[in-house]
């Protein structure tokens, strides 16, 4: 995960190395109301996959990463895990 702080909000890039070899994935979360497809992630040259979300900077978001076969995991370089999100 990146950020990119900007004078009115901040850009997020959210990352999935290419190792992670999960199909199809798309970051979930409450800046998306937590529907899945609004920001599927894209293969880069390299081979990981991201999506970047431009988000308020005074606000605290959760999400999570939803792959092919509902399988649903963290992003490990979050500032925090709370509980358990779909």
């Amino acid at each position: 995960m990146e950020r990119t702080q900007r004078k009115q909000h901040t850009e997020i890039t959210f990352i999935v190395p290419a190792d992670h070899t999960c199909g199809p994935v798309s970051v979930v979360g409450d800046f998306n109301d937590w529907r899945p497809g609004v920001h599927p992630l894209v293969e880069r040259p390299d081979g990981c996959r991201a999506v970047t979300v431009k988000l308020p900077s005074s606000q605290r978001h959760q999400f999570r990463y939803l792959a092919h076969g509902d399988h649903w995991f963290n992003e490990e370089n979050a500032d925090g895990h709370e509980g358990r999100r779909p």
